[in-house]
């Protein structure tokens, strides 16, 4: 047991749960988060929709695509496996780090979830990347923020920094459990968080076509599984260790 846990378990503390999710545990919802292996994200090139050139090419493509995502929020609801992690913080402390873009985790009940790629329901000034604002309906051109900068959606795009990445790994050092669910591990920088984990703490790895871990010393359960299915595994294994 590492020292952190012995310390939790000392003072009552609940055990540090951190979470990965990825496009997996919200396409059991409907929803397609990122690009599929054809290299488009709802019928369109990933490049036209979520690269900064696309939007200098063509604004109103851009702006009609994330006002279309937006409203198929209203349509879909956590799945089993959000509720399941939601349900999870009666008895961990739990982080979600997601490289999703909707707001099904925190539809579900989940408290702390950190958006690594930006948030659908939130856009943000072209000029000043710290203007954010909450936003549940279209945005269009025309749209400004309070310097009369145009607004634009507050997604990461391919190219761009990713400035939740410090807070990410921050967290991910810190945990004394690590679940990774629904990701390939083929984008970066999210698909190195795990690299920061704790050596000694224990790694769950949740997906129907889990990748090949190289290189990590932990101990990992690889559990081929929808993020519903396997949650409800890792559930019953976690009950043994709060």
């Amino acid at each position: 047991m590492c020292l952190c846990a012995l310390v939790a378990k000392k003072f009552n503390m609940k055990k540090k749960l951190v979470v990965l999710t990825g496009a997996g545990i919200s396409a059991e919802s409907g929803i397609k988060t990122f690009r599929d292996a054809d290299g488009l994200w709802e019928g369109h090139n990933v490049m036209d929709v979520a690269t900064p050139e696309g939007w200098q090419k063509n604004p109103e493509l851009v702006l009609d695509f994330y006002n279309q995502r937006r409203k198929q929020l209203r349509d879909v609801q956590p799945n089993l496996g959000h509720q399941i992690l939601a349900e999870l913080e009666n008895n961990f402390d739990v982080n979600i780090i997601t490289q999703n873009v909707d707001n099904l985790h925190e539809k579900a009940g989940s408290s702390n979830v950190l958006h690594l790629h930006g948030e659908l329901l939130k856009v943000r000034s072209t000029v000043n990347r710290n203007y954010i604002l909450d936003w549940e309906d279209d945005l269009n051109i025309g749209d400004f923020d309070d310097k009369g900068n145009q607004l634009r959606p507050h997604i990461v795009w391919f190219g761009e920094e990713v400035p939740a990445l410090e807070e990410a790994v921050f967290l991910v050092e810190k945990a004394d459990i690590l679940l990774i669910i629904g990701t390939s591990l083929q984008v970066y920088p999210a698909a190195g968080l795990m690299n920061f984990a704790n050596p000694k703490i224990p790694v769950y790895y949740i997906d129907p076509k889990p990748a090949q871990i190289y290189d990590l010393p932990n101990d990992i359960k690889i559990i081929a599984a929808t993020g519903s299915e396997g949650m409800k595994i890792v559930q019953k294994e976690l009950a043994k260790m709060k």
